[in-house]
């Protein structure tokens, strides 16, 4: 498996470098140029219409609807993500890229605004709003500020700190919000909404706590408490999270149950709490128990097989992988989807499908939604496997990094 991982990353860096780090996205219908071309199509329900149509579709309609390729920010930040890992994993030769993606992340930030931050490369409509493509959001600035803090644990450029920070910043002054003692939350898909949608209060929430412990920016940490305080105690009783509180958000699905998980444990790490320990753990047990089927395939929503989505392929070799010690077999339950989808859902052109059906597979090459996704989860499975017979010291680690970040807010507080 080790051999198979190296050739996938090292076929799968060919095949987004030939792309120009570029490339189609499932939801980036109204980039086509019809939209302004023909503005009857310009309104709210066309344009739902248009991206499902799109998106369902087995065949690639967007040439012919003269959709651009683009490059994401949210794509560019999984990569680097993943390239921080391959110096440690005998995979040279990668620094001169990250140095460009963060140089292109740098460029494709959100424009006339204070703090640093970023949207998506395509407009999008939701069910209520429509987001203008650029438009800052928290869930792109989250991954985009994360990926700078990997790079500046890893090379220690002073400028991906300061743009990270900067990040926090904005989600703090512009997204943020409160209601009484223990309502709060942050603003997505733009800063008006006040939908309380969970996985994105827990990205936001666990990444200002990682900002707070690498600055000592003490202002932080009250706020991501808070708000990860408010979302952690929605989870139901079988340890599920719906995706928000609206009547119309109240589905359960693999990656934002993930988000969810990954970013509470990260919140639990540099806050220094076990608070959030049993809902963790009975949060991990759904997550197992209701997303994989025998064999290695994963659900995409936790009450039905199809579809069998790359993203949610991706989210679940990562998430066991952040929790080695609440299943003796989350390495091995892994390494198990991931072989699962080499078999059914990669090509040897050098890169992952999109979704198997019931029915059969829409092979289209997504660039964010595929490519970056199962290039960090493949660098991720490979550094897990790297470090296996180092295990105790390397668990040990972010305990470590949690009592030292629990010491300095409890000083400040």
């Amino acid at each position: 498996m080790t051999n198979a991982l190296k050739s996938v990353i090292q076929r799968l860096l060919a095949y987004c470098e030939a792309s120009g780090w570029a490339g189609y996205d499932p939801y980036d219908a109204l980039n086509s140029r019809l939209f302004s071309a023909l503005p009857l199509l310009n309104a709210r329900i066309p344009r739902i219409a248009v991206t499902q149509v799109l998106k369902r579709s087995p065949i690639n309609l967007r040439p012919l609807l003269l959709v651009p390729k683009t490059q994401n920010p949210k794509a560019l930040a999984l990569i680097l993500s993943a390239l921080v890992k391959l110096p440690k994993l005998s995979l040279n030769g990668h620094d001169e890229l990250s140095r460009w993606v963060i140089d292109r992340l740098a460029s494709l930030r959100s424009l006339h605004r204070e703090r640093w931050c970023w949207g998506y490369s395509f407009p999008w409509q939701t069910r209520t709003v429509l987001v203008p493509a650029g438009a800052p959001n928290l869930v792109c600035t989250s991954f985009v500020a994360n990926a700078l803090l990997d790079a500046y644990a890893r090379w220690h450029n002073p400028r991906c700190l300061e743009m990270a920070a900067s990040a926090a910043e904005y989600l703090l002054e512009e997204l943020y919000w409160s209601e009484g003692d223990r309502v709060a939350g942050f603003a997505y898909p733009l800063p008006h909404n006040r939908d309380r949608v969970h996985n994105a209060n827990l990205l936001a929430s666990a990444l200002l706590c990682r900002v707070a412990a690498s600055t000592g920016e003490g202002r932080f940490w009250p706020p991501a408490l808070k708000v990860a305080r408010y979302s952690a105690a929605k989870q139901n009783p079988d340890g599920s999270w719906y995706y928000g509180e609206a009547p119309s958000q109240q589905w359960i699905d693999n990656f934002h149950s993930g988000f969810d998980l990954c970013a509470l444990q990260t919140i639990s790490e540099y806050a220094g709490t076990a608070e959030f320990r049993d809902r963790l753990r009975r949060g991990f047990e759904f997550y197992r128990r209701r997303f994989f089927l025998a064999g290695g395939a994963v659900r995409y929503f936790h009450d039905r097989t199809y579809p069998i989505d790359i993203h949610c392929i991706a989210q679940s070799v990562i998430t066991p992988l952040a929790f080695p010690d609440l299943a003796p077999d989350n390495l091995a339950a892994a390494e198990t989807v991931f072989h699962w989808a080499l078999k059914h859902m990669w090509d040897s052109r050098g890169f992952f499908y999109y979704r198997v059906l019931r029915w059969g597979t829409i092979r289209t090459p997504y660039f964010r939604w595929s490519q970056a996704w199962m290039l960090l989860a493949a660098s991720t499975l490979l550094a897990a496997k790297s470090v296996e017979k180092l295990r105790p010291q390397v668990a040990m680690e972010p305990a470590m990094n949690a009592r030292v970040a629990a010491r300095a807010y409890a000083a400040r507080a």
